[in-house]
C-alpha cells in the first residue's frame, strides 16, 4: 500500500514520474521539449502520460520547458510562462496570436548543450 500525504498525492513519485521531472530539470534555459519528445526520450508512455505527470507534479521543476506540440502555452499560465521564456530568451513566434515558442529554433533533443553556440546549436 502507498502511503498519501496530507493533499491526497502519494508519498513516493511513480517511477516514470521521476523520469519526466527529471529530464525537464535537465532540459537548458532557453530550450523546450514537447510532451511527445519527453515520452520518446524516455522510450515509454506517452504525451498525455506526460501531461499527466506536469499536471500533478510539474510545480517543482521548469514546467515551462515542456510544452504542447503547437508550441502554445500552458492554458492559464500564459503569462507566468511568457515571462520565464522572456527570462532565458526562449525564441517566440511573437506574430502568432497568440504568441507562441518558436519549435523549430527553440526544441532540444536531449544532447548535451555545447556553450559557445546560440541556445545550444552546433
Amino acid at each position: 500500500m502507498t502511503d498519501v500525504t496530507d493533499d491526497g498525492l502519494p508519498d513516493a513519485l511513480p517511477p516514470f514520474a521521476e523520469l519526466v521531472l527529471d529530464l525537464t530539470e535537465r532540459i537548458p534555459p532557453g530550450r523546450v521539449m514537447t510532451y511527445g519528445d519527453v515520452a520518446e526520450y524516455l522510450g515509454q508512455g506517452g504525451p498525455r502520460q506526460v501531461g499527466r505527470v506536469m499536471a500533478l507534479y510539474g510545480g517543482s521543476v521548469p514546467w515551462w520547458r515542456v510544452i504542447r506540440a503547437d508550441g502554445r502555452f500552458l492554458p492559464g499560465h500564459e503569462q507566468r510562462a511568457l515571462a520565464h521564456y522572456g527570462d532565458e530568451g526562449t525564441p517566440l513566434r511573437e506574430l502568432a496570436d497568440p504568441p507562441r515558442v518558436d519549435l523549430e529554433r527553440a526544441r532540444w533533443d536531449g544532447r548535451e548543450i555545447s556553450p559557445n553556440s546560440p541556445h545550444g546549436r552546433d
